[in-house]
């Protein structure tokens, strides 16, 4: 079975630095590669973009970023969009974009249902990053964001499809949108801190007339009887159950067998307040 190039992207690991939004920039911008790509122009083209995602209510929210590019997908809309063979699937898995055959081809950039495919106005053609597949045809074993990137987000890795399959289940990777069956070859993982959502509170309990923070309380989360996810309270009694689908419903919440409370969960995180321990 042929060895194909996949990307990994940790969404917990990104905070926002952009050195990969750079780096892209950095080697395309200015730059021609024959047979690859044009020059990105300086302005308006993000191959390689930073998604944010703001979750919560005061006093508990998170921020989390994903970076977002081209998705070299296996069945490619731009493929089926394109004409003359202007857009390719290599032998690697990589998808590239002629950038000769593509001239006047505006209906590529149309085809992307992830909007990663840009239109240069002054070439008239479609550009979308490229895998860096001009450096790792020369021997590179990592792509120019995968290199500069300070908290190690992105993994690179050529295997066999059966591999991919073994470490996308190994370590519960996600593809965007997987509903429209492109088949990407780029993996998310921890992709719930931008697609779910998370219950959060406080808790205290009383002692000498005084509320004190409730540290090490067991916290229950079930929905309809049935146990869901459970946590602890921290130093500071705050306690976060995460990875819950958007509306999905009534929820309950129960501290220590002392406490309870009853949500329901529509598109955002909740925030419960205060919940008082007998």
């Amino acid at each position: 079975m042929t060895d194909k190039w996949n990307m990994i992207v940790d969404v917990e690991r990104c905070n926002n630095c952009r050195a990969c939004f750079l780096a892209v920039k950095d080697e395309h911008t200015g730059n021609e590669f024959p047979g690859y790509a044009a020059e990105q122009p300086a302005m308006g083209h993000n191959w390689l973009d930073i998604e944010r995602k703001e979750r919560g209510t005061y006093p508990i929210v998170d921020a989390h970023f994903m970076p977002v590019m081209c998705n070299h997908c296996d069945d490619a809309p731009c493929i089926k969009a394109a004409k003359n063979g202007a857009v390719r699937k290599r032998d690697d898995g990589i998808v590239i974009i002629d950038p000769i055959k593509s001239k006047g081809q505006k209906e590529i950039v149309d085809a992307c249902p992830y909007g990663a495919v840009s239109w240069n106005e002054e070439k008239q053609i479609p550009q979308a990053w490229i895998f860096d597949a001009h450096l790792l045809d020369e021997g590179w074993e990592q792509t120019r964001a995968e290199q500069c990137c300070p908290t190690g987000v992105f993994r690179s890795l050529k295997v066999d499809d059966g591999e991919m399959q073994r470490l996308q289940k190994a370590e519960s990777l996600e593809v965007l949108q997987p509903e429209l069956g492109t088949r990407p070859r780029v993996y998310y993982k921890n992709l719930h801190l931008m697609t779910h959502c998370f219950v959060g509170g406080s808790v205290v309990t009383v002692r000498d007339g005084v509320e004190e923070c409730a540290e090490g309380a067991a916290v229950v989360l079930t929905q309809n009887g049935n146990e869901i996810a459970r946590a602890t309270t921290d130093t500071f009694g705050e306690f976060k159950l995460d990875k819950l689908p958007a509306n999905s419903g009534a929820y309950q919440i129960e501290v220590n067998g002392q406490a309870s409370a009853s949500f329901d969960l529509a598109e955002e995180s909740i925030y419960l307040g205060v919940l008082k321990l007998a």
